[in-house]
């Protein structure tokens, strides 16, 4: 998958873009990690009880010069994309992706548009 300026998550209604707010230092302070390759990435479990049960994974990775990400919601082993929008199972899970995804506009590294 390209790296891409807006991005929504399987079965989200909110697209997410890049914040021209975006700094290289606010991505470290909020979780991020440098790659080998100069890229920024994040992994975060969605479990609400426990960040060390990973039923479910966050995983974001932004390019090197802050123009483009990609983003995608994953089961535990990060291996297949899911939906976590499409049951009712999976409400705490929604609740979690929220509130690290509104962490992340706050801090100025996204910016949301609806559809």
């Amino acid at each position: 998958m390209a790296f891409a300026n807006a991005v929504k998550v399987t079965g989200d209604s909110v697209t997410y873009e890049i914040a021209s707010t975006i700094k290289k230092f606010t991505l470290k302070d909020v979780g991020f990690v440098e790659t080998k390759n100069g890229n920024y990435s994040l992994e975060r479990s969605l479990d609400p009880t426990s960040p060390y049960n990973a039923s479910y994974k966050l995983k974001v990775m932004i390019d090197k010069d802050l123009s483009g990400f990609k983003m995608s919601v994953t089961t535990g082993n990060g291996l297949a994309k899911v939906n976590i929008f499409k049951t009712d199972d999976t409400k705490p899970v929604v609740e979690q992706f929220k509130f690290v995804m509104q962490n992340l506009v706050d801090r100025g590294v996204f910016k949301v548009s609806q559809d």
